[in-house]
C-alpha cells in the first residue's frame, strides 16, 4: 500500500512523534442509532472491529482516519503540529493536479498559482549558489515548466500583514485603559506557536494574539478573490500552492478559518516545503541553476517585476522591527533609525526599548523555541509579563529552516507532559 506521506520528507531522532509510515487512526467510527444501546465492539485477530447488537448480529466498523483539521483539535494523541501530514499537503498532490490539468477540457482546467515565500528561495539561493533575483526567475521558469500558470513572491502580502500587524498594535496601545488584555500583543504568523496557545492555554493567550493574518493567508485571500476577479473565475476554479520552509504551514492552511463555505474552496489549497521542491526538481532531473530565468509575475500589474519584492527586518519576518518603528512615530513622534537588540538569558530571548528622558515608552520582546515561550507563558499568566509586543517563533533562531535545507537540529517541541523534545529533523530524501 503507498504511504499517503510525502516521499520528500525523511524524518529522524524520532521521540514522541508518529511516524509517517504509520497510518494515523481512531480506533473505530461508530454510528449511534436508537435501540443499539446494548451492542459490543470487539476486536479480530486481524485488526478489524466489529460490532455485535443485541440479536446477535455483526457489522464491520470502518475505520475513521484522521485528517489534518482533527489533529488541529485534537489534544490526545497528537504531540506536534508536524505530527501526521495528509495526501493533500505534499508535492504528489499538486503533481496530480497538474497531470490532470493535461487531460482535461480547456474549460475543465485549473488555473495553477504558485506563491513563493523568502524563507524558501534564500535556502534555494544557498543551496545553488545564486543570488536571489536569479532564484527567484528560476524558480518561475521551473514552476512553469511543470504546468503552473502563475508564479508570484509572497514578500508582497508579507507587506500587508506586516502593515495590518502595525496598525493593530497602535490601536490596542492606545486603548489599554479600557482592557487589561490589550497587551501585550503576541504575534500570530508561526502555526506551531499558535497550536500550542490554543491547545494549552486556551483563553489565558488567545486575546493577547494579534488578529493580523500571516503572510501565507493574505496571499490565500488576495489570489481567490483579488485575483481571481481579475482572471474572471472563482475562487474553486484557481488551484492555489504556497511554498514554505515550515511544516506547520500545512496546518495553518487546513484550519477551518481559511475555508470558503460558498465555493468550497480553501484559500491555499496546498504547502509544499523548500525539501518537496528540490524532490520536484529531482523527480524533473534538473537542477535549478542550469534552467533559464524567467520573467517575474506581478500580483497587481500586467508588467512583470524584474526584482524579488524586499523589505527590512530579520529572518522570522521583521514584525518587531516594523511594529517598533512605526509604533514609536505615530505614538511619540519619535523616529527610529537602528533597532538595538539586547540579548537577556540567551540569544533566542532579546529585547528592544524605546526611552525618553528615562522613561521607558515602548518596551518589545522576540521570543523564540518552546523554552522561552513557556517563561513568557507563566510570566503573562502572573501579572508579571513587562513587554507591550513580543515576537514568538516555536522555532530556536526564529524562522529557522530546519523543514528544508538547510536544517538546524536545535529545534524543539513541547512534549504532553510539558517537558521538550527535538522534533524530527526533515530533509530532502
Amino acid at each position: 500500500m503507498a504511504s499517503p506521506f510525502s516521499g520528500a520528507v525523511q524524518l529522524t531522532d524520532l521521540d514522541d512523534f508518529i511516524a509517517p509510515s504509520q497510518d494515523c487512526i481512531k480506533p473505530v467510527k461508530v454510528d449511534k442509532k436508537l435501540g443499539s444501546s446494548g451492542a459490543k465492539i470487539y476486536i479480530e485477530d486481524d485488526g478489524n472491529y466489529f460490532q455485535v447488537s443485541a440479536d446477535g448480529g455483526t457489522r464491520k466498523l470502518e475505520k475513521a482516519k484522521i485528517s489534518l483539521d482533527d489533529c488541529l483539535a485534537c489534544s490526545g494523541c497528537v504531540t506536534s503540529a508536524e505530527t501526521v501530514l495528509i495526501t493533500q499537503q505534499s508535492h504528489e498532490e499538486l503533481r496530480k493536479v497538474l497531470d490532470a490539468n493535461k487531460t482535461a477540457a480547456p474549460g475543465q482546467q485549473r488555473l495553477v498559482v504558485i506563491s513563493v515565500s523568502p524563507q524558501s528561495q534564500a535556502s534555494l539561493a544557498v543551496r545553488f549558489q545564486l543570488n536571489p533575483t536569479d532564484t527567484a526567475r528560476k524558480l518561475t521558469a521551473f514552476f512553469k515548466r511543470i504546468g503552473a500558470h502563475y508564479v508570484f513572491d509572497t514578500a508582497f502580502s508579507r507587506n500587508f500583514s506586516l502593515l495590518e500587524s502595525q496598525r493593530e498594535f497602535v490601536r490596542r496601545f492606545r486603548g489599554q485603559a479600557g482592557s487589561q488584555q490589550a497587551l501585550p500583543v503576541l504575534t500570530s504568523a508561526c502555526p506551531g506557536w499558535i497550536c500550542y496557545a490554543e491547545k494549552t492555554h486556551g483563553r489565558a493567550l488567545l486575546p493577547h494574539i494579534s488578529t493580523a493574518r500571516s503572510p501565507q493567508q493574505v496571499m490565500g485571500a488576495l489570489v481567490k478573490d483579488f485575483f481571481a476577479q481579475q482572471q474572471h473565475l472563482t475562487p474553486d476554479k484557481i488551484y492555489h500552492v504556497a511554498v514554505m520552509p515550515c511544516h506547520d504551514k500545512k496546518l495553518e492552511a487546513s484550519r477551518p478559518d481559511f475555508f470558503s463555505q460558498e465555493h468550497q474552496t480553501r484559500d491555499v489549497d496546498c504547502v509544499i516545503t523548500t525539501g518537496e521542491v528540490l524532490k520536484l526538481l529531482e523527480e524533473e532531473g534538473v537542477s535549478l541553476s542550469a534552467l533559464e530565468p524567467a520573467a517575474l509575475d506581478s500580483l497587481c500589474s500586467t508588467v512583470s517585476d524584474q526584482e524579488p519584492t524586499s523589505h527590512r527586518g530579520g529572518g522570522s519576518g521583521g514584525y518587531l522591527e516594523h511594529v517598533f518603528r512605526y509604533a514609536a512615530r505615530e505614538l511619540f513622534g519619535i523616529h527610529v533609525t537602528e533597532v538595538t537588540y539586547r540579548p537577556l538569558r540567551n540569544k533566542d530571548l532579546q529585547e528592544v526599548t524605546l526611552e525618553r528622558e528615562g522613561q521607558v515608552l515602548l518596551h518589545f520582546a522576540a521570543a523564540y523555541g518552546f523554552r522561552n515561550i513557556q517563561n513568557l507563558v507563566q510570566k503573562l499568566k502572573r501579572g508579571r509579563c513587562p513587554y507591550h509586543y513580543v515576537e514568538v517563533m516555536a522555532c530556536p533562531a526564529g524562522r529557522c529552516r530546519w523543514r528544508g535545507p538547510p536544517r538546524d537540529p536545535r529545534c524543539q517541541h513541547p512534549r504532553r507532559d510539558g517537558t521538550l523534545a527535538r522534533p524530527p529533523l526533515l530533509q530532502a530524501a
